[in-house]
């Protein structure tokens, strides 16, 4: 398959006829990668299974694991969730549209394809201007996890997108580099008090805030155990991962540096590509390796911003195993530690 690959010039003053041919494509029951605020997205009709079916081939996705339906307008969610609670009224006020996701009790018209065999639907309505048009134009509620091979880190360049889906998918938009960084937060609404699947932009913080009482799912700190169907995308399997062997260290600061300085040497001494990921305000401290800074400590949004992006360098760059330092797991810090932690594949280390 030939994928074409178009670039929206002013992404803040997107054209409908810009997105004309990738509105078509997806009518049809095609794919098309696009961005969003968070991370770019792989888009099919979220109504149809057979095009939800495309989706999990392109990336190689196991078929339980659940899609987020995208909508471009919160009049939209009426015809996907059978109930919309109380609680989904106040998150919708705040954060709509923007990085949250809501899970509801789905009505028939969504397809068992679509929710990975669920009852249930997961759904957000992104603020990004080029991914709100696409659906508008399309007419249908897009179905989009992240644009990549599945278990690999998420893409934030369309670069990224074609490094994965050359070849799988119609089309690619170039919609330049993403803006968070991290996929969105994922509140399960459907019980009597609302449940965190996937921390993200939207912080654990926020919504205790906006609804007084929220509670965290297991796994977003711990792996799912066997035979739990997942709720949520990024619950179960290994994800946001690098092809090399990742460590996490965590600890007090200058114990992390000397533990990962020491293990950068004994990996160096055995002949291994060795990759680091710190911050700017410890780059200097590691003599050896390929050094990576992944943001500023102070401003945690620069870490998720980049944390996928260095992930993928160490790709490119052939590194064998990675160490990482760690991050506090309040507010942003609790979406990047998660992502870490996977990428990680929970191997973590105390300094």
């Amino acid at each position: 398959m030939e994928t074409k690959q178009i670039q929206i010039l002013n992404p803040h003053k997107v054209k409908d006829e810009e997105l004309a041919e990738a509105a078509e494509i997806l009518k049809k029951g095609g794919l098309v990668a696009f961005p969003t605020e968070t991370v770019y997205g792989l888009g099919a009709n979220g109504l149809d299974e057979e095009a939800a079916k495309k989706i999990y081939a392109a990336k190689g996705r196991p078929s339980d694991n659940p899609l987020i339906v995208h909508i471009s307008a919160p009049e939209e969610l009426e015809s996907l969730a059978a109930e919309i609670p109380d609680a989904a009224k106040s998150l919708m006020e705040l954060y709509w549209p923007g990085p949250l996701t809501m899970v509801f009790k789905k009505k028939e018209i969504v397809p068992c394809g679509t929710t990975g065999g669920l009852d249930t639907v997961a759904v957000r309505m992104p603020s990004d201007p080029i991914a709100r048009a696409l659906i508008r134009l399309a007419g249908v509620p897009v179905a989009a996890p992240s644009a990549n091979r599945s278990g690999r880190p998420s893409p934030t360049t369309a670069g990224h997108v074609w490094q994965d889906m050359a070849g799988r998918i119609e089309m690619i938009i170039d919609g330049g580099p993403v803006g968070i960084g991290v996929e969105s937060t994922i509140v399960d609404v459907t019980g009597p008090v609302p449940v965190i699947l996937r921390p993200g932009a939207v912080t654990m913080e926020m919504i205790k805030d906006a609804l007084g009482q929220v509670e965290i799912d297991p796994a977003i700190v711990g792996p799912v155990k066997e035979g739990v169907r997942p709720k949520a995308p990024g619950m179960k399997y290994r994800h946001y991962a690098p092809k090399a062997r990742m460590t996490l260290v965590e600890g007090e600061m200058e114990q992390v540096v000397r533990t990962i300085n020491r293990l950068a040497r004994e990996a160096l001494k055995g002949g291994e590509r060795v990759g680091i990921i710190c911050t700017d305000e410890t780059r200097s401290c590691y003599p050896a390796g390929m050094i990576r800074s992944i943001g500023i400590r102070a401003r945690e949004e620069t870490v998720a911003h980049n944390l996928y992006a260095v992930l993928r360098e160490f790709d490119d760059l052939e590194a064998d195993v990675i160490f990482s330092e760690s991050f506090p797991g309040d507010q942003i810090g609790q979406a990047i530690m998660n992502r870490l932690t996977k990428a990680a594949g929970y191997h973590i280390i105390k300094a």
